[in-house]
């Protein structure tokens, strides 16, 4: 018999942390925690496995399943002394979810479960009538949406139509009476809307509560968290059924969510929220705005020393920063959940550092530790501190940076404007599961209600995304699709600013400030440097991002388009009438005007790179993408030159392309125009002369794209080697260079042996490769791209993530075949794959010399390439 269920309670427990891939992540920690003598209430966890079976059976329980429940929840009665069902004491249950991997308000929690007529009389023994009922509508809500299909928003309504008719702000301020009639208006509401009653058996409701958690691993908002998160690979939901603590017994119980470590900033301080008289999922939904956790000895006397105890306790044991939940029930405290906490960028950082100088963990430790795409919030500016500030409003600083954008009132909308480009401010009342959408593609989010544990925040920290919660004078109209601070009203399209570091909330655009990367982060990037192998580059086309580069750590340029070079407003005629000429005069002279403007390029790029190899790929693109195809625009360039429009029309259509990708660029390019090629390297050379003049060391590697054959390498090699001791003894430079090729042809990749004799380097160009080793266009199969990953076919996006099956073979023959050659030949990577994490893991392990990746990713290459290597090293 398969066992699908674990028991622990009154510090023996049949699982441990370690099996969170069978018990979940929460299962797991709830078994630990208990193993270890944290006061937790007793429950028992359905396994991951048994989720999975279900969804195999299409919803269908095994045979045996309901049995093991039945016996784990006569465990459960023999440690709290009470009988699920029973009139005069009865136990109730809480249900909850819990994968693997944390996926904070993805799915469903249902509690007070076992409540009912006949049940209902025992809790409220002593008096107690007002914590009776409200247990009972919090119930009869829950259980109404998340297993009846009742929309959450029809409770709400009810509910504010009670507090209205009461005279009062908050749902603790009604009377056992009040909620009383709430309760009956919930039931006459589900009879309406299911045409059922609302279940009045506790194992019914119990059965029912748990098939719905097993559903909701497959609901929309849990399958869209899992793709954003890149979360893969998991069975299933893992479902905990515990013994009911309650917060919401009167003014000496109390529910809160904390953090061992400030996730925001990662100081070493205990931060979170409580409620007086409250229930968990008051605090995580964001519906009460609730008090910071460092007065609770104010309603609590007591209460924060073992607070700060259980979070010390909880630090040693996991070496890692925590997210707790606990209720105070009776001034009884009990823990329902440790996880490790999510974390912003900066926090992430801190927290590892800090950690090693505690002694909790070593640096290898450390630099595991940190997500490398976590860096990226701290490489972005923020605010000019000198700007004016038009502030209209604060709120609680839910998670930092800073954010400019157009105000939006839905998820849909903000996916919307998104897709068209524009920047957002997502303005909610407060944040639910089902905005997850609206919120990965806004810039910043704002919420009326909600502390700095809601729903808003805590999603918002793990995203990187800056974040304004709990602005109590926000007025938020989503349908009329405004809102007002104070008498300031905003409409959609408005534009706001947000600091999430401050709470403050702001009209229009701020300017923006570049951030500074010293401290804990440096600190960092050095213990990273000091595991990795592989060298970390940039692509950068300008001097000003090749300065930001090195800052960011960058080791050389492993690609610089000289194209973009010649979009310039003082180059692009010159270029025009390069392409236009009628003779080889006319092309000359059109070259003669450009080279002294592609020699200071490059003399800008080299200064800026001092000492380290700069790659520089020669012409690339079609020539035809340099002119212009509107006839408008063709005229005015006829005017411009002194020639008639249908020349000029004409020579476009002669130099457009069916398929450019595949036509006349790269080498080709240079083999039927050779004069281009022959300019680009006289400048290399002359500006490598005149840096050398200036005590500047300079390391060309001039790259030739697209070769596909040895023989066009070849030729194009002998004509650079033919001019190289003329453009040496005229630039006056003696440094070393480099010449190779760019590996994007899977033709090239394997006859690479044969190419390897004609070249010093090869740089892969994995956008191109991968487009044409798999057939797709990465300008015109992005709906089929997502289309595949939503249905299983890809994993990933492969021109985010390489291919490694098949384009990573590619490169693994190249690598190999090219080195078994030419011994020395160098061997890296030049295209967007050089900065993903998951794609650096691979190059690593192929042996690459290093990745190249554009400036801003570069600190996350650094991070990933030394993860990569110490995870090589530990298998």
């Amino acid at each position: 018999m398969t066992r699908w269920t674990y028991v622990f309670g009154n510090g023996q427990a049949d699982g441990k942390g370690s099996d969170k891939q069978l018990l979940g992540g929460k299962g797991a920690n709830l078994a630990e925690m208990t193993r270890i003598g944290i006061p937790v209430p007793a429950g028992f966890t359905i396994t991951t496995r048994c989720c999975a079976d279900v969804t195999e059976r299409g919803g269908q329980w095994p045979e045996d399943l309901w049995e093991q429940v039945l016996a784990s929840l006569a465990r459960i009665e023999e440690l709290t002394g009470k009988r699920f069902g029973d009139a005069q004491d009865p136990l109730l249950v809480s249900v909850r979810s819990g994968a693997a991997v944390s996926m904070p308000g993805m799915m469903d929690t249902i509690l007070n479960l076992g409540l009912c007529a006949a049940t209902l009389p025992g809790l409220a023994a002593g008096g107690n009538d007002r914590f009776a009922w409200d247990s009972y509508r919090r119930l009869i809500q829950m259980m109404g949406d998340v297993v009846l299909g009742v929309d959450h928003e029809l409770f709400e309504v009810l509910l504010e139509d009670a507090k209205r008719k009461a005279q009062v702000e908050i749902d603790a301020d009604l009377s056992a009476a009040e909620l009383e009639q709430l309760v009956g208006r919930y039931k006459t509401l589900v009879l309406s809307k299911t045409g059922a009653p609302f279940p009045d058996d506790p194992h019914e409701q119990l059965r029912a509560a748990i098939s719905a958690v097993f559903n909701s691993w497959d609901n929309p908002r849990a399958r869209t968290y899992r793709r954003l998160n890149d979360i893969r690979g998991l069975a299933g939901t893992a479902v905990n059924v515990q013994a009911m603590v309650f917060g919401n017994r009167g003014d000496t119980s109390a529910t809160g969510v904390c953090f061992t470590r400030n996730p925001s900033t990662g100081e070493n301080v205990f931060y979170g929220e409580f409620l007086q008289n409250a229930q968990g999922e008051d605090v995580v939904a964001g519906i009460r705005t609730p008090q910071p956790i460092d007065e609770i000895d104010a309603v609590l006397p007591g209460m924060l020393g073992q607070l700060l105890d259980i979070k010390q306790r909880l630090e040693q044991h996991y070496t890692d920063m925590q997210d707790i939940e606990f209720t105070v029930e009776d001034g009884q405290l009990f823990m329902l959940q440790t996880r490790s906490g999510k974390r912003t960028g900066s926090a992430a950082v801190r927290i590892a550092v800090e950690m090693v100088s505690e002694g909790l963990i070593d640096r290898p430790t450390a630099v595991r530790r940190v997500e490398p795409a976590a860096l990226d919030q701290l490489l972005h500016p923020t605010f000019d501190s000198s700007a004016q500030r038009n502030v209209v409003s604060t709120g609680l600083p839910a998670s930092p940076g800073a954010a400019c954008g157009q105000a939006v009132f839905s998820a849909t909308e903000a996916e919307e404007w998104a897709a068209n480009g524009s920047d957002v401010i997502l303005i909610r009342t407060e944040t639910s599961p089902e905005d997850i959408g609206g919120m990965h593609v806004a810039r910043g989010i704002l919420t009326s209600r909600g502390g700095m544990t809601s729903h808003a925040a805590v999603v918002a920290r793990g995203m990187g995304t800056c974040c304004v919660a709990g602005c109590g004078a926000l007025i938020v109209e989503s349908r009329e699709r405004t809102a007002t601070l104070g008498d300031t009203k905003i409409s959609e399209g408005d534009w706001l600013s947000l600091d999430g570091s401050t709470g403050e909330v702001m009209l229009g655009r701020l300017p923006m400030v570049e951030p500074e990367l010293a401290g804990d982060f440096a600190t960092l990037m050095q213990w990273a440097d000091e595991f990795r192998r592989l060298k970390v580059r940039t692509n950068a086309d300008t001097p000003e991002d090749s300065v930001r580069a090195r800052q960011f750590g960058a080791e050389g340029i492993g690609l610089c388009r000289t194209e973009h070079m010649f979009f310039g407003e003082d180059r692009i005629a010159a270029v025009r009438r390069m392409i236009l000429a009628d003779n080889d005069r006319q092309r000359e002279a059109a070259l003669l005007e450009l080279l002294p403007l592609q020699r200071a390029d490059f003399e800008g790029i080299f200064a800026a790179m001092d000492g380290l190899p700069v790659t520089i790929r020669l012409l690339d693109p079609p020539l035809h993408e340099f002119l212009p195809h509107a006839l408008d625009q063709q005229q005015a360039l006829a005017k411009t030159m002194g020639r008639d429009t249908e020349t000029i029309t004409k020579r476009v259509r002669d130099l457009s392309e069916l398929n450019p990708m595949l036509g006349v660029r790269g080498c080709r390019l240079g083999i039927l125009y050779p004069a281009i090629y022959d300019m680009q390297v006289r400048a290399i050379f002359e500006a490598a002369g005149r840096c050398e003049s200036r005590g500047i060391t300079v390391l060309p590697e001039i790259m030739i794209p697209l070769a596909g054959t040895r023989e066009e390498l070849a030729f194009l090699r002998e004509r650079i080697e033919k001019q190289e001791a003329e453009l040496r003894r005229d630039a006056g430079f003696s440094g070393p260079r480099l010449i190779g090729t760019m590996i994007e042809v899977p033709r090239a990749a394997l006859t690479a042996g044969e190419i390897a004799e004609e070249a010093d380097f090869f740089s892969f160009g994995t956008n191109d490769l991968t487009q044409m080793a798999m057939g797709l266009s990465r300008d015109d199969t992005g709906p089929v791209i997502s289309h595949y990953i939503e249905h299983g076919i890809y994993e990933r996006d492969p021109f985010a993530s390489l291919d490694g099956t098949g384009v990573g073979r590619l490169v693994e023959i190249a690598a190999r075949e090219g080195r078994e050659r030419k011994s020395t030949l160098k061997v890296g990577v030049c295209g967007e794959h050089g900065g993903d994490p998951r794609s650096i893991a691979f190059f690593d392990a192929v042996d690459l010399d290093y990745v190249s990746c554009s400036p801003f990713r570069v600190p996350i290459a650094r991070l990933a390439a030394a993860q990569a290597t110490l995870a090589r090293d530990a298998s």
